[in-house]
């Protein structure tokens, strides 16, 4: 029994690492905000991201690969909505950017609450993450006979793999703001994190990218 759970465990770490490390624009908005506020906005945004991963999982237990059929009608609506979230962040970042561009260094504080809902809703608005834990749940087979207890300790364990690589995320903007103390520093990393999330936002709604 051990080594079922054992095998539980590393399924839903796998799960979570699978769909949380390819850093895409979700990933761009951790680093920035950790880079350009503080280790506690990052970690609130990076706890939002874990969150939605974490009940895209519990959906995918509980609904199985249908989940996908579902999904898959709306998916482009979905795609163009995330899109126009992220060109709206990326712009109002390059505009903050330039409106302090001479003001002091000291980041503006943020608050982290909002910063955790604007993750959470960001990263729910994703299709794709939806399919792939829909995709994980069918790949098993239907009769593994796993109790509800090892459901639950997989979905536990992707949503731990999801949190620490984004907390790692965090901590590494984190690291990075301090770094970048000078106001030039602070002014071109905006520029270049706006610039990143719009292109990345931009691959979302392009065919075959």
């Amino acid at each position: 029994m051990s080594a079922g759970l054992g095998e539980v465990v590393g399924s839903g770490l796998l799960a979570g690492y699978g769909v949380a490390v390819p850093v895409g624009a979700i990933g761009a908005l951790i680093v920035s905000l950790a880079a350009r506020h503080s280790w506690r906005v990052g970690a609130a945004a990076a706890l939002g991201v874990a969150t939605a991963d974490g009940l895209y999982a519990v959906i995918a237990v509980l609904g199985g690969a249908a989940l996908a059929g579902v999904i898959a009608p709306v998916s482009g609506a979905l795609r163009w909505l995330a899109f126009a979230i992220l060109m709206v962040l990326a712009g109002r970042t390059a505009w903050n950017a330039v409106r302090h561009r001479h003001e002091s260094a000291t980041p503006r504080p943020a608050d982290g609450r909002r910063a955790y809902l604007t993750l959470l809703g960001l990263t729910l608005l994703n299709p794709v993450t939806v399919v792939y834990f829909g995709s994980l749940v069918l790949g098993r087979r239907a009769d593994d006979g796993l109790p509800a207890g090892a459901e639950a300790l997989w979905v536990a364990a992707a949503f731990a793999a999801s949190a620490s690589w984004q907390l790692f995320l965090a901590a590494s903007g984190s690291l990075l703001g301090r770094v970048l103390t000078g106001a030039r520093g602070r002014f071109w990393s905006a520029i270049v994190s706006s610039a990143v999330i719009a292109v990345l936002a931009v691959l979302l709604v392009v065919p075959g990218a």
